[in-house]
C-alpha cells in the first residue's frame, strides 16, 4: 500500500486476523466437548463437499500455542476468535464444563503475554445439539440460553477481555441455516427461518445484557455480513429485488440493534410474524460499543417471484475479477458500505471484522506460497478502508479472513482463505506470500507512527 493510505489508520488501528471455532479447533469429543449442529450437519450425506468435517480441522486446539507464535511473527495486535458454546456449556445451559473454559483461559492469557489482544466472539453458528434437540433458535428458551452462556463466558475471561462481539453473522445462521437449508441445522423452511431470525437478534440484545453485568467496562458488539445490493436490470421489477435483498441481507440485522425495530416490509414480504413479546426490541436495541463489518461481495439481484421469500435470486455478471469461490472482486463496494452504515446508523466505532478471498494455493518447490491474487486483494481492500476513514467513518480494526486455511462450512477443505497454508495430513504451517505483505502493511504503519510528525510531512 502507498504510505499516504496507510496515515488514514490511527496509531493504535486494531490490524488483526480471525478465525472460527468450528473451522479451526478440531478436537470435538476432547474434554467434555459435546455435539454443536454443525457436526450433525457433517454427518448429513452430501451436505459437506468431499465429505469433510471439522473433526480435527486446524488441531488449533492443541496446536495454539505455535499459532499464537504465528500471529506474532506477523505482527498481529489482534486476534478475533469464537468460542466454541458446546465446549463451554455442553447441554447448550446448566454445568459449566470446566475443561472447555480452561481452554480459552489459557489461550486468552498466552495472547495477551505476546501483545495481541483477543477479541472473542461468543456465537461463531455451533448451537449446541442438546439445544437444537430442543428447538433450536426458533424457540425463545435458544436465546434465554444464550443469555447464561454469555454471562458464564464473560464472568470468566472478562477481567481481561475488553472488547466482545455477540453474534457472527446472524444473517447465515438464519436464512442459509433455516431458509436455504445449506448449512446447519439444515432446515428451508420461512415458517421457521423468521422466528429463528428473531431469536438470534433477541440472543444478542439479552447476551450485550449479560456480558455487561458480568464485565463492567466491556465493549460489546455484533458482527453482520454486509452486502451492497444493486439490481441485475434496468427493470422495476429487478430495482424492487434489489430493495428487498437489501432488506434481507442487510437492514433486517441492522434496523432493530439500532432502535428503529423490524423492518415491515420484510415482515409483509416473508408473510410470517415475529414472536415479538414487550420488551424485547428494547433490549435488542441496546447500545452498541462498537459495530463488526464482514464483508465480502456485491450482491447482484434480480426478481425470481418462483423462488422462497425475498423471492430475489443472485447472478455474477461477467468481465468483472473473481476469486476461486467465483465471487466477484469489488474493494471499492466495502468503502461504499462503511459510509452508508456510518450515515444510516451512526455507530461509535466500526471494524471491518472479516474480509478475504479463497484461491487454490499450491507449495512451491521450497516450501513458499505464492498467492499474488490474494496479496492484491488484501492491499485493495486496506485501501478501500483508508478511503472510508477519509469520507468520515470511524474504522478502528480490520480483521483478515482468515489466519489459517480451514474448515470452509459447506465447501469443506476445497476453499482456502488463511494468511498462513495448512497442509491438513500433517498441519504443518507456512505462512503465505500475503501473510508476509499483511506483515509488511503492519510494520510499516507501525514505523509510520513511531516517526515524528513533522518528518512525516516531508514525505
Amino acid at each position: 500500500m502507498p504510505i499516504d493510505d496507510l496515515t488514514a489508520f490511527a496509531p493504535d488501528f486494531a490490524w488483526g486476523a480471525a478465525t472460527s471455532a468450528y473451522q479451526v479447533e478440531g478436537a470435538v469429543a476432547e474434554d467434555g466437548r459435546a455435539p454443536s449442529i454443525w457436526d450433525a450437519f457433517c454427518r448429513v450425506p452430501g451436505a459437506i463437499a468431499g465429505g469433510d468435517t471439522g473433526d480435527t480441522a486446524c488441531d488449533h486446539y492443541h496446536r495454539w500455542p505455535a499459532d499464537i507464535a504465528l500471529m506474532a511473527e506477523l505482527g498481529l495486535r489482534a486476534y478475533r476468535f469464537s468460542i466454541a458454546w458446546p465446549r463451554v456449556l455442553p447441554a447448550g445451559g446448566g454445568p459449566v464444563n470446566a475443561a472447555g473454559l480452561a481452554f480459552y483461559d489459557r489461550l486468552v492469557d498466552a495472547l495477551l503475554a505476546a501483545g495481541i489482544e483477543p477479541h472473542p466472539t461468543l456465537y461463531h453458528w455451533d448451537l449446541p445439539q442438546a439445544l437444537q434437540d430442543r428447538g433450536g433458535w426458533p424457540s425463545r428458551d435458544t436465546a434465554e440460553r444464550f443469555a447464561e452462556y454469555a454471562s458464564v463466558v464473560a464472568a470468566a475471561l472478562g477481567d481481561r477481555v475488553t472488547s466482545w462481539a455477540t453474534l457472527n453473522e446472524p444473517v447465515c445462521a438464519a436464512w442459509i441455516g433455516h431458509l436455504q437449508g445449506t448449512m446447519a441445522p439444515g432446515v428451508a423452511d420461512i415458517r421457521a427461518a423468521v422466528p429463528a431470525a428473531y431469536h438470534l437478534l433477541l440472543a444478542h440484545g439479552l447476551g450485550v445484557q449479560a456480558v455487561r453485568a458480568a464485565a463492567p467496562g466491556a465493549r460489546v458488539g455484533i458482527v453482520n455480513l454486509l452486502t451492497d445490493c444493486e439490481p441485475g436490470g434496468a427493470g422495476e421489477a429487478d430495482a424492487a429485488a434489489a430493495r428487498r435483498e437489501d432488506g434481507h441481507h442487510n437492514r433486517w440485522w441492522l434496523d432493530p440493534i439500532h432502535g428503529r425495530g423490524l423492518p415491515a416490509d420484510m415482515i409483509e414480504v416473508y408473510g410470517v410474524e415475529p414472536p415479538v413479546r414487550p420488551g424485547d426490541l428494547e433490549a435488542i436495541a441496546a447500545p452498541l460499543d462498537w459495530l463488526g463489518v464482514n464483508y465480502y461481495r456485491r450482491s447482484v439481484t434480480v426478481a425470481d417471484p418462483g423462488g422462497p421469500p425475498p423471492h430475489t435470486r443472485q447472478i455474477t455478471p461477467a468481465g468483472t475479477p473473481r476469486t476461486g469461490m467465483d465471487w466477484e472482486i469489488h474493494p471499492d463496494r466495502l468503502a461504499k458500505i462503511l459510509v452508508r452504515v456510518t450515515e444510516d446508523y451512526a455507530p461509535r466505532s466500526i471494524m471491518v471484522t472479516e474480509n478475504g478471498a479463497a484461491y487454490a494455493d499450491t507449495v512451491a518447490p521450497g516450501g513458499a506460497v505464492h498467492d499474488a491474487e490474494r496479496a492484491a486483494y488484501l492491499e485493495a481492500h486496506l485501501s478501500a478502508c483508508a478511503s472510508a476513514i477519509r469520507a468520515g467513518v470511524p474504522l478502528d480494526g480490520y480483521f483478515a479472513w482468515s489466519l489459517l486455511d480451514n474448515f470452509e462450512w459447506a465447501y469443506g477443505y476445497a476453499q482456502r482463505f488463511g494468511l498462513v497454508h495448512v497442509d491438513f495430513a500433517t498441519q504443518e504451517r507456512r505462512v503465505k506470500d500475503s501473510g508476509r505483505r499483511y506483515a509488511e502493511i503492519i510494520r510499516a504503519h507501525r514505523d509510520l507512527r513511531a516517526r515524528p510528525l513533522a518528518a512525516r510531512s516531508l514525505e
